[in-house]
């Protein structure tokens, strides 16, 4: 089993209905924090991607973000990036991905918009075509992504996920048991491809 070192964390870039979400956000970076485990993310310091690296921060924790140069003014500011101790600064979404999955050993979703559901979804397709076998999580605070673990469902049912066994991400109700659950799944082989091909 691959012991996990980093945790990439996919969520929204705004703060959603209400501060429970920010405060789930945040709650997760002090707990990824506590665990001495890099928080990598699309580097934004704005709504929950901005409360997630900051409760890692706070705790003393090492933030890695990835993000394009074009959304820099959108979802971050020049002096809120120069906070964290790794920013990598891309051309394009296409390479921020790859590199996001290149320096993770995990992966979970906090609520998010589109972004954080093709995000999550990719990883999903990469898993199911045998690209890797890294743990995966939907963090399902306040029962966010019920409806679309229920499309999951009916998607299997109707059968068009066809090698289930390798997409089984972990749901997760409560940010607590969140890294516990890591870090007892880890990466089932050391063999697993280290970088998705480029398509």
């Amino acid at each position: 089993m691959k012991t996990i070192t980093s945790v990439c964390v996919y969520c929204g870039s705004s703060t959603g209905r209400g501060d429970g979400y920010l405060t789930a956000g945040r709650r997760f970076g002090n707990a990824l924090a506590r665990a001495r485990l890099r928080l990598v993310y699309g580097g934004g310091t704005k709504g929950i991607m901005g409360a997630v690296a900051a409760g890692c921060l706070e705790e003393g924790g090492k933030v890695t973000g990835i993000i394009p140069r074009f959304l820099m003014n959108k979802e971050a500011t020049e002096s809120a990036l120069s906070s964290l101790d790794d920013l990598i600064v891309t051309d394009d979404m296409h390479q921020r991905k790859h590199l996001m999955f290149d320096h993770s050993d995990a992966f979970v979703a906090l609520p998010g918009g589109i972004g954080t559901v093709e995000e999550i979804v990719e990883i999903m397709t990469w898993a199911q075509l045998g690209r890797h076998e890294k743990p995966m999580v939907f963090a399902n605070v306040g029962g966010f992504w019920d409806p679309f673990l229920s499309l999951l469902d009916h998607m299997r049912a109707e059968g068009f996920i066809h090698t289930g066994h390798r997409v089984q991400p972990l749901v997760i109700e409560q940010i607590d048991e969140i890294v516990p659950a890591l870090m007892s799944a880890g990466s089932p082989s050391e063999g697993d491809p280290a970088i998705i091909e480029r398509l």
